[in-house]
């Protein structure tokens, strides 16, 4: 049995969402209080065993690349300054051996997975996307699907409960079968027209994937929004050798708009002891003073 020790991080997207700061940033740089979006997942996949990280590009992305280097005159100034903490910080980004491989083109996420595919080889492996985010006290979210696969020996998204109201903004299973939070998926059906959803369980950024999908990515299917979207894929597959969700534990942050990303943020600083009381303060003070000029607004 082949264990799964690579993932894919695709990285190549265009960040409209969050323009103009992504004129000239990636979007997978935006911080998070003081940490780069993309090194949250990149930690996640660390903990959960992956051995190998290839992050998929593309033009201005370059940024994503300094990140995990090492920053020899940024440390010595460090070192030399005597803040320890901070160049333990800075030295720990550059301790992840991960590679690169550019998508020359926006042809969508299941083109920016298939331009992995050497690096792949014939292993399972992971996929990790950066909109999401997902802290667990437990195991780390794709351990939990690593886990799954290893019992299934089959391809395994992850997948969490959504409010009926927000399924069409998802990709939604409908499934056959459940065993605890395991399900065997019949369809994936890409954001259902409002209240026509088979059900409420929504995919998340996390997949973990037979080396099979890039038979059906190799086919270079254009599909909704012209382009190649692994979704599809991933359903031609399950016509082939059965595909399982299974729902993670733990609290998924949406970072991929803009109203998640500051939630997000707000909440990550709240865990922060050296943040903590003092953005608590201002909360309960910024609180009572949105309550005073909107007292007539329903909120």
């Amino acid at each position: 049995m082949k264990k799964v020790r690579k993932a894919i991080i695709p990285a190549a997207g265009l960040g409209t969402r969050f323009l103009p700061a992504t004129k000239a940033m990636p979007k997978e740089m935006l911080p998070i209080v003081d940490r780069p979006t993309i090194e949250y997942i990149v930690e996640e996949a660390v903990r959960s065993g992956i051995e190998d990280i290839i992050i998929v590009t593309g033009k201005g992305k370059r940024a994503i690349e300094d990140h995990f280097d090492y920053s020899l005159e940024l440390e010595e100034n460090l070192l030399q300054k005597e803040k320890y903490d901070l160049l333990e910080k800075i030295k720990e980004s550059a301790k992840v051996d991960i590679h690169y491989i550019r998508q020359k083109e926006p042809r969508g996420l299941g083109h920016a997975v298939w331009c992995a595919r050497k690096f792949i080889g014939d292993e399972p492996f992971a996929v990790l996307l950066g909109d999401d985010i997902i802290c667990s006290d437990e195991a780390p979210g794709l351990q939990q699907l690593i886990n799954e696969y290893n019992e299934v020996q089959s391809s395994v998204i992850a997948v969490k409960k959504v409010p009926s109201s927000e399924t069409h903004r998802y990709g939604v299973i409908d499934y056959t079968k459940k065993e605890g939070k395991r399900y065997l998926v019949k369809d994936f059906v890409e954001k259902p027209a409002q209240g026509t959803a088979p059900s409420d369980m929504a995919i998340i950024g996390r997949y973990i994937l037979t080396p099979q999908i890039f038979k059906f990515l190799d086919e270079q299917k254009v599909g909704a929004g012209g382009e190649i979207q692994l979704t599809d894929a991933i359903q031609a597959l399950n016509k082939k050798q059965s595909v399982y969700s299974y729902e993670v534990d733990g609290d998924r942050y949406d970072v991929g708009e803009k109203l998640g990303f500051i939630e997000t943020t707000l909440e990550m600083a709240l865990d922060r002891k050296d943040l903590q009381e003092p953005l608590t303060k201002y909360l309960i003070q910024l609180a009572d003073k949105l309550k005073e000029q909107n007292q007539n607004l329903n909120i």
